[in-house]
């Protein structure tokens, strides 16, 4: 085998290790919570199409945004009506987490202006729900529920054991219970699953308490078994998520590929792959180096 033969047989093996290392820390990966505070989670937007509807809501929806980022400087939570002489009040609010820091705050709402006009163009009713803050903008006199479920999303991973299951209804039963008196804003880690709520600002403590169970309920049925989920409604989100390989790991929602395996075992088995594809081409380059030096 000439040298072009073997460098070409290192480099396909350290390829190889390269997408190993990266198969590696996928599991980590879809287990992490983002620091990202801009990622879109949904939106809804009209499909209302009138031209002059449209134009005519042009200018107030720059005034309530500009507006919206002036109070996000100082405050994490503001509605207010907005009107002119074509259309009529046009009511918009706006709401931070609260373990946002105020300028965390005030450049999530900086996306809003551009990210409202492309994504739903002039039209209303719209609400844009960012993973660390959101916009709602409606035309006066529409009436919603406030347990309505907007959103909801579940993890394709899953612990199929009924002591995560356990675990998961105290931590949600924590966070019912801490929500009353957190101020509309509850967030703890139960035994390596990380739970977060927070309701409306404007929601008295009652109101707000039926809104997390609801949404409590809603996770409960709608993502048994997954490591993460969400769900958002009109007045109130729920967001859990699991950290560790306390339960022997987790496998797909199709069950093929890992399941029964624990991440822990994935990770020692394609390390030891990786160690030996990394012998072997070192071996290569050894072998390599002594028939140069042959040939001289």
């Amino acid at each position: 085998m000439d040298l072009s033969a073997n460098s070409l047989i290192l480099h396909s093996l350290l390829w190889l290790i390269l997408v190993i290392n990266f198969v590696l820390i996928l599991p980590a990966a879809a287990n992490t919570i983002s620091a990202d505070h801009d990622n879109l989670v949904y939106k809804q937007c009209s499909n209302q199409t009138s031209t002059n509807i449209n134009l005519s809501h042009s200018s107030e929806l720059s005034s309530l945004f500009e507006e919206f980022l002036i109070q996000s400087s100082h405050s994490k939570f503001y509605e207010t009506s907005i009107s002119n002489d074509h259309v009529g009040p046009v009511l918009g609010r706006f709401q931070c987490r609260n373990d946002l820091t105020q300028s965390e705050c005030r450049n999530c709402m900086k996306n809003f202006p551009e990210l409202s006009k492309h994504l739903c163009g002039y039209n209303i009713p719209v609400r844009i729900q960012l993973s660390g803050c959101y916009v709602h903008y409606q035309p006066d006199g529409i009436e919603t529920s406030r347990v309505q479920l907007l959103h909801k999303t579940c993890s394709k991973y899953k612990v199929k054991k009924s002591r995560f299951e356990e675990v998961k209804d105290k931590a949600f039963a924590a966070v019912e219970s801490g929500i009353l008196s957190g101020n509309g804003f509850y967030e703890t880690t139960y035994e390596l699953i990380h739970v977060m709520a927070q309701c409306e600002e404007s929601l008295g403590a009652c109101d707000c308490g039926v809104c997390v169970s609801s949404a409590v309920q809603i996770a409960e049925e709608e993502c048994k078994y997954s490591i993460s989920g969400e769900a958002y409604l009109d007045s109130c989100f729920i967001s859990y998520s699991y950290h560790g390989d306390e339960f022997g790991g987790y496998s797909f929602k199709d069950d093929k590929g890992i399941k029964g395996i624990s991440s822990k075992s994935i990770a020692i088995i394609l390390g030891g792959i990786a160690a030996l594809l990394l012998g072997i081409a070192f071996c290569y380059f050894l072998r390599s180096c002594g028939k140069k030096k042959d040939d001289w």
